[in-house]
């Protein structure tokens, strides 16, 4: 069964930085395409980021140029590192995965695992 569990997640100033991780269990990642979302309150999931099995990366564009995604596959970890972090990235983020390539990884029905989410909160 495969299981996915996120970290790294907390609270910053705007214009801080941090780090999430996402840790694949029950499968080899190196099979999986991954992806990022997020969700804050009375919103619904949108989708942030997704890094198909051989590293190619799509964001959304009000991340383009802040957030990159990265997988270690030896580790079976896929990360997110965002910089530049605004108020409005404030939400719950979840990592998600597939064993089949989506045709668009930042929505969410491609992906059937799902991790339990971490908050990221940014002040202004």
């Amino acid at each position: 069964q495969v299981q996915l569990v996120e970290s790294g997640g907390g609270s910053v100033q705007s214009g801080g930085s941090l780090r999430l991780s996402c840790a694949a269990s029950g499968i080899t990642a190196s099979r999986l395409h991954m992806g990022w979302f997020r969700q804050a309150p009375g919103k619904e999931r949108e989708g942030v980021a997704g890094i198909d099995n051989d590293g190619q990366t799509t964001y959304a564009d009000s991340v383009k140029g802040r957030f990159t995604a990265s997988r270690d596959n030896a580790k079976n970890t896929l990360y997110l590192q965002m910089n530049s972090l605004k108020p409005e990235d404030t939400a719950m983020y979840y990592c998600a995965a597939s064993l089949w390539r989506a045709h668009y990884p930042l929505r969410t029905n491609p992906y059937n695992y799902w991790g339990q989410g971490t908050q990221v909160t940014v002040s202004s």
